[in-house]
């Protein structure tokens, strides 16, 4: 297929003698130049910055993975120990009843106010002054506690008047 008078001519190939010392440059030179190692730089600080948030996305999605998977394992585990799964709550359910019950509390600490009772307050600070200012003869304070118990007894009265 090829042609038997084609023939390969010995010609020496010639270089400019600039494409030549910029070769031997470039030979000589280990490191690239400082504008060039910025770039690299830069770009190898790209790459890690951007594998770094994948590596962080995915250790997000595996936790997430992981707290349902213990939920669920827990959840089936309480089921399964109280026999009846209706009667089994999630953290969230807990979270509400706590939320509720703190709501109670908190209305019968305010029902327990003594402000709308001044008498009452008034007897008992009388009381407790009284059993400071005697330590070691609790006893002499007999009159404050029987003012005291009268004071509440009147409180009763009138708060079961108010249920009927």
């Amino acid at each position: 297929m090829g042609s038997a008078n084609s023939t390969i001519q010995d010609s020496p190939v010639s270089f400019s003698q600039e494409l030549v010392d910029t070769l031997a440059d470039n030979a000589a030179a280990p490191t690239p130049s400082p504008e060039r190692q910025n770039t690299i730089d830069s770009h190898i600080r790209a790459r890690i910055q951007a594998e770094l948030q994948h590596l962080r996305a995915e250790e997000q999605s595996v936790r997430e993975q992981i707290e349902a998977a213990l939920e669920k394992e827990n959840l089936d585990r309480e089921r399964a120990m109280a026999g009846d799964p209706e009667s089994v709550k999630t953290s969230t359910t807990l979270l509400e009843d706590l939320h509720h019950v703190r709501e109670k509390v908190d209305r019968f600490h305010a029902r327990r106010d003594l402000a709308e009772f001044p008498g009452l307050r008034e007897d008992s600070d009388t009381l407790v002054a009284c059993y400071k200012n005697n330590p070691t003869t609790p006893l002499d304070c007999w009159q404050q506690v029987d003012k005291f118990k009268a004071s509440v007894a009147q409180i009763e009265q009138q708060h079961i008047k108010s249920l009927q």
